[in-house]
């Protein structure tokens, strides 16, 4: 993925409620809700479905796309007309790898169909639908809700949930007064199944493997509900300690940790951590190869066991409770992004293959949160290199600019003052011939570290360009701005700077100009303007001044004669 967000387009409308039959809304819902899995009425092309509930998200959201739409087209959206053709349920697996169902029924006298399912009934499929949404096909994909409410079923599940479906349809259809449900074929073509059912249907009547698959199923479905919620809601700053906090709950872990890889290094950096008894920041990368992680990570593959069962003494300063871990290698295709590491289950038992088969499920949504925090880290660099001077480390022209543009629309609406300086060091072209470029850079540095240590915290203090810096005072009138500006030519008179001495003034000095927002200067273009015209009153009255514009024909110095240095 590029973490760039692709353009929203108009959504598809998903639903037309108004056109269900009266009252099996609720059923539906019910039947939905039990099973854990999706279901849709549908009458003719789908969507709009009459009725939708427990939608997958990756379904809704494919379907919501007019790009992406036609790819479900030959699936769900012709449905309706394969199941009242065959007039038998008709089972398909769709091309994100969900396994669904279609029923036809007759309700109020209409030719309905069914969608249920929705669901990847193993982790493969998975897997091999977010490879497609990270780096193939889907990778434009709008991905805010695509993995809001993933589904997990079994064919038991979507059979057990067929049969609820046909009960439901036949005691509608009493309620109605209508005595006969259509005929539903016993016997079935290719992908087709019989569901005729006789008896309601309940959770005893299945076999134990069943029910103990089910309730796999749908702990897995709501773990990836509830992982997915809590990463994509998480801050991008927040992204690594979100992964591992629903790492650890998952996982009934009491000590974990989050790597990420660089590939620059070739070494892995922890990111978070938990139940470590030392801090995450005392430990070190970790080398591709070197050690269990470093091995795990170059292999490509999880490793479930014990620290005894590889041969090694773990450590005491490392005070482990159990010796049973998880080492899971995050990956987008071949590219290796991370490790996570669990251990110290609580209770003390030892991890099996079925927490290792719960990392398989939501290690897809950790490899998209790291992509997305790597992202944004790399977004605010490039957003950080293009406000940020590079040599004093200020804010350049063009952040000032658009810092200004706020500060003064804001200043108008709750009726506050604001000022603005331009600052210009005087002789700078002699310093500069006289002691090299380099000298010049100095005292550039130097100024800027004498405008950070002066000024308060809300006020915005940028290189304007050259010689020139500016600093923008929120919430400060032009007295106030004449002694914060005193006080920094004062601080800068004193600041040691090379060959300082040499100047005309005896020292590295600075003209300022000032002025602030009035009726008459209530645009960005006037303040800097006139600050600037300010600024050109002081360095032509003698430098080593401050002087504010107060209008056309008055501009004043902001302290008096004999408190200048």
């Amino acid at each position: 993925m590029t973490g760039k967000t692709p353009a929203r387009t108009a959504q598809i409308e998903q639903e037309t409620s108004e056109r269900a039959p009266k009252g099996w809304r609720e059923r539906q819902e019910s039947i939905a809700d039990s099973s854990g899995i999706a279901l849709l009425l549908v009458e003719g092309h789908q969507p709009p479905a009459l009725a939708v509930t427990n939608n997958n998200s990756i379904c809704g959201t494919l379907q919501s796309s007019p790009e992406y739409l036609p790819l479900c087209d030959p699936f769900c959206g012709a449905a309706h007309s394969r199941a009242t053709a065959e007039g038998e349920v008709v089972h398909y697996r769709c091309h994100a790898g969900l396994q669904c169902f279609a029923l036809p029924v007759e309700i109020s006298g209409r030719k309905l169909a069914l969608i249920g399912g929705r669901a990847f009934s193993s982790g493969a499929d998975y897997h091999e639908f977010v490879e497609r949404v990270r780096e193939g096909d889907l990778r434009d994909l709008e991905t805010n809700e695509l993995f809001r409410n993933v589904i997990f079923a079994d064919e038991a599940d979507l059979d057990h949930a067929a049969l609820k479906v046909s009960r439901a349809v036949e005691e509608f259809r009493e309620v109605e007064g209508v005595d006969e449900t259509p005929h539903l074929k016993a016997e079935t073509k290719e992908t087709v199944t019989a569901v005729t059912p006789t008896e309601p249907v309940t959770e005893k009547d299945l076999p134990p493997t069943v029910k103990v698959a089910t309730g796999r199923r749908s702990q897995f479905s709501d773990s990836i509900r509830r992982f997915a919620e809590h990463i994509d809601a998480a801050e991008p700053s927040q992204i690594y300690e979100a992964i591992l906090t629903q790492s650890t709950e998952l996982l009934q872990a009491e000590r974990a940790s989050l790597w990420l890889f660089d590939e620059s290094s070739n070494e892995l950096t922890i990111k978070a951590a938990r139940g470590i008894p030392v801090n995450a920041d005392e430990i070190g990368s970790i080398r591709m190869g070197e050690g269990i992680a470093g091995s795990v990570l170059n292999a490509g593959e999880p490793l479930l066991g014990t620290i005894d069962a590889l041969g090694r003494a773990a450590l005491p300063e490392r005070k482990y409770k159990t010796r049973s871990f998880i080492s899971y290698p995050i990956s987008i295709g071949a590219r290796k992004i991370g490790l996570l590491n669990v251990a110290d289950k609580r209770g003390g038992g030892a991890y099996d293959a079925s927490d290792l088969e719960l990392v398989d499920l939501i290690a897809p949504q950790i490899a998209l949160a790291l992509e997305r925090a790597v992202w944004q880290h790399r977004a605010n660099q490039f957003q950080l290199m293009s406000i940020t001077d590079p040599l004093t480390g200020l804010h350049n022209r063009r952040y000032l600019e658009a810092r200004l543009s706020e500060e003064l629309n804001r200043s108008k609406r709750y009726d506050v003052p604001m000022s603005f300086m331009m600052i210009d060091i005087d002789d700078f072209k002699l310093y500069n011939d006289r002691n090299g470029h380099q000298a010049g850079d100095r005292a550039l540095e130097i100024t800027a570290q004498c405008l950070r240590s002066t000024l308060r915290k809300e006020d915005v203090a940028s290189r304007y360009g050259g010689e020139e810096f500016s600093i923008l005072l929120p919430q400060t009138n032009l007295n106030e701005a004449g002694m914060i500006a005193d006080r920094l030519r004062r601080t800068i008179i004193n600041a040691r700077f090379p060959h300082g001495e040499t100047q005309p003034l005896g020292s590295v000095t600075v003209s300022i100009g000032l002025s602030s927002l009035s009726p008459s200067l209530n645009s960005v273009e006037a303040i800097i303007r006139a600050a600037d015209r300010a600024l050109y009153y002081a360095k032509s009255h003698g430098r080593n001044r401050a002087y504010a514009y107060h209008g056309s024909d008055a501009i004043a110095s902001t302290r008096s004669p004999e408190t200048r240095q």
